[in-house]
């Protein structure tokens, strides 16, 4: 009647919660949506793999083929040579210390120093040892009068020349006495036990020194050696007398010659190596103790099996390489351990787990996985490929 137009009871409180909620209602409307897009173009894509392998897949789940580039293991000169890292070391080094707590009374070096071999160093104080020679050069005196006295009373035939001897006798044990408190007191002067040169010293003169505290370091590096560690496939190289040649990263653009002074003679059982000791000499002192030192020994040329240095990939201490198995649709990666050796001119030396004429993955080598199917650069698609691809069209 008129306008009026009936509202159901019914249906306001629905109209009413609409209203409330209406950007709630529309936002879980949104996200129903998007979840039914996702589901329909999954499966739209596992329609396509199951009809040929998509683009650039194979057939079956996960069967996308990865393109790589292949190079074949094959025979390649390397420098027939050792490289190793060693440490210098002089060929005398000690340290200077005392064998007694004694002040220091006087320091007669200067850091850096050379000395002679028998220089005087350090003089402790030595009064006890003074005392004593004074003791023994009077007695010395006293025993000398005593021999002259009795001496000349033998020869006048008023004393038996048995007492002229027992004077001589005093006199010697006297001089013995003497030498020994001067031994003593020499002992009491540290001296340089060979030529070399001094190092950094902090003891002055009223310094406390205890048995076996380093007075200073006392290095004779007029030779250098250096030890360093040769695999035991290499001993036919290094004999005593080889020429040798040494680097410090300390002294860029110098090299040092030198020559192998001996080879140990156990084989660690460990690493498989012998030890071998070379010396440089070092006229200039250019080489300094405790120095990292690169040697390499270099003898003629030899023939191994190389890869290039990136188909080698490294896990913890191992060493692999992708494998290429199969031909065209059944290529695949196909993991292997070996064993390397040289590295030089950006390949590196295969000494085994490879043989000449294998192929091998050395391109595209990203997320590559044991067993995964692969497509060689420059060798076509795979037939399922082209087949997938014709399948799409319409």
């Amino acid at each position: 009647m008129g306008g009026y137009t009936a509202r159901s009871p019914r249906r306001e409180p629905f109209v009413n919660f609409a209203r409330r909620h209406f950007f709630l209602i529309a936002a879980v409307g949104l996200v129903v949506l998007m979840v039914l897009a996702i589901a329909v173009r999954a499966l739209s894509a596992g329609g396509d793999d199951k009809g040929g392998g998509g683009p650039g897949g194979r057939g079956g789940p996960g069967g996308r083929a990865q393109t790589v580039e292949a190079v074949s293991v094959a025979q390649r000169d390397f420098v027939n040579q050792i490289q190793a890292l060693g440490v210098a070391r002089g060929r005398r080094s000690v340290d200077i210390t005392s064998s007694t707590t004694e002040l220091i009374t006087r320091v007669l070096f200067v850091d850096g120093q050379s000395v002679r071999a028998g220089a005087p160093l350090v003089e402790l104080q030595a009064r006890e040892e003074d005392a004593g020679i004074l003791t023994a050069r009077a007695n010395l005196a006293q025993a000398q009068r005593d021999f002259d006295r009795w001496t000349d009373l033998a020869e006048r035939g008023v004393a038996p020349r048995v007492q002229a001897e027992q004077a001589e006798s005093g006199v010697a044990t006297a001089q013995a006495a003497l030498e020994a408190a001067q031994a003593r007191r020499g002992d009491r002067v540290i001296r340089a036990p060979f030529a070399g040169v001094i190092g950094l010293s902090t003891v002055t003169p009223g310094t406390l020194v205890n048995p076996g505290a380093v007075i200073a370091t006392l290095d004779d590096i007029g030779v250098v050696r250096v030890d360093f560690p040769v695999p035991e496939r290499y001993l036919s190289l290094v004999r005593r007398g080889t020429p040798i040649i040494a680097t410090a990263d300390a002294l860029p653009g110098e090299s040092f010659q030198g020559a192998i002074a001996m080879v140990d003679t156990r084989v660690d059982q460990t690493t498989r190596a012998v030890t071998a000791r070379a010396e440089f000499p070092n006229p200039g002192g250019r080489l300094r103790p405790g120095m990292s030192i690169r040697v390499r020994i270099q003898e003629g040329m030899r023939q191994a099996l190389a890869v290039p240095e990136a188909a080698v990939l490294f896990e913890a201490d191992q060493a692999f390489v992708y494998r290429i198995a199969g031909e065209g649709d059944e290529a695949q990666a196909q993991r292997v351990l070996v064993e390397t050796g040289s590295v030089e001119s950006g390949f590196i030396e295969i000494t085994s787990g490879l043989a000449a004429g294998d192929r091998i993955v050395a391109g595209g080598l990203n997320r590559l996985q044991p067993g995964a199917p692969i497509q060689v650069q420059g060798e076509g698609a795979p037939s399922g490929r082209r087949q997938g691809r014709q399948g799409q069209r319409p």
